[in-house]
């Protein structure tokens, strides 16, 4: 158990924490003012902040990616709190095409990404040495690239850890852990929620907890209303990542972190008296008992996202950040 278990979540917590760490750094030093201004205008509304991520998460295919930059962002001091809401909504809603395309994970180009990324690192701090002394456009021009590029290397560590510590699927699975919680799964949606947040918190992934439901759904063994159950756990579990990023951070950084905890607990929270409701819409889109619970968490995403987004314009958010 120690080594199938522990020591991957350990071993992959200290990767993504030291990620974390390089990223907000390197994102510091590189912020230049055109970056600044592009995140400002990019976030300039809680609307267009939502559109951006919404872009940005499907692009990475990954909404926990999104979340811990965000909240390197933060940290870094490039963004401000209130400028953080649109993207959390619209991380949810871009998630969603992970579930579509689930074979699909960023993760797995993680290490060549962590290489690639060092290798320019190396070559942009020797080059930049080795240039003559006169020429200080080269130097200035490797500045920008040498801390960009750590960026990248933190970012790959943090998915990195991530992969490690999806590693324990196979061994929770040989537990017997998933069928425990799948077989009460199938007599309550309660137990649902409760697999997918939990299991989704021990792997860290939304995507692999709710492709098991899809596949178990496809075969005939799950129900669509208890799929959709596991799908509005998936939601809460995968906000354990944000908060062990939020370890350390600043106080606008914990901010981001619950408040990816309240909008993804709430609207499961919301949603939970609702399915049968959602499992009707769904079917009326679809016979594909898989495709279902698919559909079932782009509309719980986007609905939830939408109706929380009016809330993002409050001026109460500005001193919440700083109380």
């Amino acid at each position: 158990m120690f080594q199938t278990v522990v020591f991957p979540v350990v071993y992959g917590f200290v990767i993504f924490m030291a990620g974390m760490k390089v990223m907000e750094a390197a994102l510091g030093k590189w912020a230049g003012p055109l970056l600044s201004a592009f995140l400002q205008k990019a976030t300039a509304s809680p609307l267009k902040g939502l559109l951006f991520s919404t872009g940005i998460t499907a692009v990475l295919q990954s909404s926990t990616a999104v979340t811990v930059i965000t909240m390197g962002l933060v940290n870094a001091g490039l963004l401000t709190y209130e400028r953080t809401l649109g993207i959390i909504l619209g991380s949810n809603i871009g998630t969603c095409l992970t579930t579509e395309l689930i074979g699909l994970q960023i993760g797995r180009i993680a290490l060549p990404l962590l290489t690639v990324s060092l290798v320019v690192w190396a070559a942009a701090v020797i080059f930049s040495e080795s240039s003559p002394p006169g020429i200080r456009r080269i130097q200035h021009l490797m500045m920008p690239v040498q801390f960009l590029s750590l960026a990248i290397a933190g970012f790959a560590l943090v998915m990195l850890g991530i992969r490690v510590m999806q590693k324990i699927g196979p061994a929770l699975e040989q537990s017997g852990l998933f069928g425990w919680f799948l077989d009460r799964a199938a007599d309550s949606v309660w137990w649902g929620i409760a697999a997918g947040a939990v299991l989704t918190a021990l792997m860290h992934s939304s995507a692999a907890v709710i492709g098991l439901a899809i596949a178990l759904a496809s075969s005939g063994t799950l129900p669509v209303d208890v799929g959709i159950a596991i799908v509005l756990g998936a939601n809460v579990g995968t906000c354990v990542t944000a908060v062990l990023a939020s370890i350390g951070s600043s106080a606008s950084g914990r901010f981001v972190a619950w408040t990816h905890v309240v909008l993804n607990v709430g609207g499961a929270l919301v949603f939970m008296p609702l399915i049968p409701q959602l499992h009707w819409a769904v079917s009326a889109i679809t016979g594909s008992e898989g495709a279902q619970i698919a559909h079932a968490q782009t509309l719980f995403n986007v609905i939830s996202s939408l109706a929380a987004l009016p809330l993002c314009y409050l001026p109460i958010w500005k001193k919440a950040a700083h109380a």
